[in-house]
């Protein structure tokens, strides 16, 4: 006899007082992908409410107030602004854009900031995730400029994380590069200092349209 047997042996004979060797079965009411409670806020006040905690900027905001909040919020921030066409078009702002045509590290450093559109916002963990699909660039416009502005649609907003990777299957996105994104780019390592822009942008402004 091995070690190895050895080993399992004493282990599975110490496992027969305390396991049910016929233990009945457990039926969980569970269905994987359906929504889950928000205690007692909507999914979109969650949402705003656990971005909110992230130390993100949130605004909640009419379709017609987007293009305005949108404006505040780049106000002090230095232009130009990466954001494609999907983006601009929604806004109709006149504002210094810069496109995306495979900048570098450099080049995108340079921008003030990034405007993206989302795909799922997540209510009870106040994530947002990026499909990398129209209105919201490669990956990296997302992570290297220190501003990030994201808009959500209060329709885009699901429960927990259950529901939204059964929304992202719905989708036909689930197969693609995601950015799930919690607060602002920050680290604690450090003797439990944070530290904020380590690793992606040092400010998210979110902005739900409802």
């Amino acid at each position: 006899m091995s070690s190895r047997d050895i080993i399992l042996n004493r282990v599975r004979s110490a496992l027969t007082d305390v396991v049910d060797p016929d233990p009945a079965e457990t039926v969980i009411d569970w269905q994987y992908g359906r929504p889950v409670d928000t205690g007692d806020l909507d999914v979109v006040d969650r949402f705003a409410e656990r971005v909110a905690d992230y130390r993100a900027v949130v605004d909640l905001v009419s379709p017609d107030e987007l293009a305005a909040a949108v404006t505040a919020a780049l106000a002090n921030v230095r232009a130009p602004i990466l954001a494609d066409d999907v983006v601009r078009d929604r806004l109709a702002t006149d504002l210094d854009w810069l496109d995306d045509d495979a900048l570098g590290p450099a080049e995108l450093d340079a921008a003030g900031a990034v405007i993206t559109t989302t795909t799922v916002g997540i209510a009870n963990t106040g994530t947002i995730v990026l499909d990398h699909g129209a209105g919201q660039g490669r990956r990296a416009l997302s992570l290297v400029p220190d501003v990030h502005v994201c808009i959500v649609d209060a329709t885009q907003i699901v429960s927990d994380v259950p529901e939204a990777v059964a929304r992202l299957v719905d989708l036909g996105v689930a197969h693609r590069p995601q950015t799930w994104i919690s607060g602002p780019s920050a680290t604690s390592d450090i003797e439990l200092d944070r530290v904020e822009g380590v690793h992606g942008p040092r400010t998210l402004h979110v902005i739900v349209v409802r």
